[in-house]
């Protein structure tokens, strides 16, 4: 009989990197509904959900958006969406 009495003895704890800080919430809409997109400094996407979530209140709270993510440093991080899309996205700049 083993020491785990029946129960599996956990894993071995896996020292990963952790992810990069979102820099940047990007509200746009996307098939006919708004999604917010958290990207890191450098534009990659780290997460994205609903923009109707109470989280996209409080991370937007007090900021103070930009109107359009039509500059050439959106092209890849944004490449699915339209022109007109992005024109009337509102981009935040997060603090850290």
């Amino acid at each position: 009989m083993s020491q785990g009495f029946g129960m599996e003895s956990p894993s071995r704890h896996v020292h990963a990197g952790l992810r990069e800080v979102a820099r940047h919430l990007v509200v746009i809409e996307s098939g006919g509904y708004a999604v917010a997109r958290l990207f890191s400094e450098a534009r990659e996407q780290i997460a994205e959900f609903d923009a109707s979530t109470e989280e996209t209140g409080s991370m937007t709270s007090g900021q103070v958006s930009a109107k359009g993510a039509t500059g050439a440093e959106w092209d890849r991080a944004l490449a699915g969406h339209s022109v007109a899309e992005r024109a009337a996205a509102e981009v935040y700049l997060l603090s850290i």
